[in-house]
């Protein structure tokens, strides 16, 4: 490799290994972990603190991307030749820098908060490395993803300055039974093939906390509910897919899980009584996520 292709990441490519289409799940995510932690609940500012928080997230998360790729790159030249880095459209050592680079510039945003912002980032930034390293070797890499998602909440609520209280747990646990989940269904998607079932189960548990939320929290809120209807049908389709096993349904399946940890998030802000604007726009990111996708692989 000569020196000018060993810092080489074409545009294209970048969008690809830092799978950009699911960006605004990242956006929600914040969104409800703010609205859990009560921020914006009571008249206060919402929109400066999820901007800030949007921007560090997904700072973690395109970062993280980039490191999947780089630890993975000797598998993927075996079993995912089109990825950007066997295919010569980025080289690996670029991508290692640049997706370090993200992850430290997260964990300096989230700093600036103070130290709980700068411990919770530092935990994100931790386990999202740890996933990067491990998960090809591990049981438990899809526990370690589902708490990357939950330390995003946490996140969130501390670059805030709010509590990670009782609501933000719960929310955030529900939100890490998902992503363990649809990270399980994703490993099998190089092989388009899913050999156990029983790991899906998991996915039952986000559903029922978050009807439980609407009808308790909201008493049956129409908006609440609704969300929590279209969250229902999309993991039921999902999860149809994943038990036809047809050619293409497993990565079909996957990224349309993805895309519901939006409706997750959305129902979950709906439930907090956050305003009209916040639950439409956390609604929003499902929908921008699948049309994403379209353009770029979210997985």
């Amino acid at each position: 490799m000569g020196a000018s292709t060993a810092w080489l990441i074409r545009p294209r490519a970048a969008l690809v290994l830092g799978r950009v289409s699911n960006l605004p799940t990242v956006v929600s995510d914040a969104l409800a972990g703010l609205t859990l932690a009560g921020v914006g609940m009571s008249g206060g500012p919402l929109l400066g603190p999820l901007l800030e928080t949007s921007v560090a997230l997904a700072l973690f998360y395109v970062g993280g991307m980039y490191l999947n790729d780089a630890f993975d790159a000797a598998v993927d030249a075996r079993e995912r030749p089109g990825r950007p880095i066997p295919s010569g459209d980025a080289s690996r050592i670029a991508v290692f820098v640049a997706g370090f680079a993200l992850l430290a510039l997260g964990v300096a945003l989230a700093a600036r908060s103070g130290a709980v912002g700068a411990m919770n980032g530092a935990a994100l930034g931790a386990t999202i490395l740890l996933y990067d390293v491990v998960h090809k070797r591990t049981a438990l890499a899809p526990a370690i993803m589902g708490a990357c998602r939950f330390f995003a909440y946490s996140t969130a609520a501390a670059m805030a300055g709010a509590p990670a209280g009782l609501a933000l747990v719960l929310g955030a646990g529900g939100l890490f039974a998902h992503v363990v989940g649809l990270t399980y269904a994703a490993k099998q998607e190089a092989y388009d093939r899913l050999d156990r079932a029983w790991p899906l189960a998991v996915l039952a548990l986000p559903l029922l906390g978050t009807l439980a939320a609407t009808l308790w929290l909201r008493g049956g809120d129409l908006v609440g509910l609704m969300l929590w209807l279209v969250l229902l049908v999309a993991v039921a389709v999902a999860l149809f897919r994943l038990f036809r096993r047809s050619p293409g349904d497993v990565p079909k399946a996957v990224g349309l899980l993805i895309a519901a940890i939006a409706l997750y998030d959305a129902v979950l802000v709906a439930a907090a009584g956050a305003t009209g604007w916040a639950v439409l726009l956390a609604a929003l990111c499902f929908p921008a996520t699948l049309a994403l996708q379209r353009v770029v692989p979210g997985t």
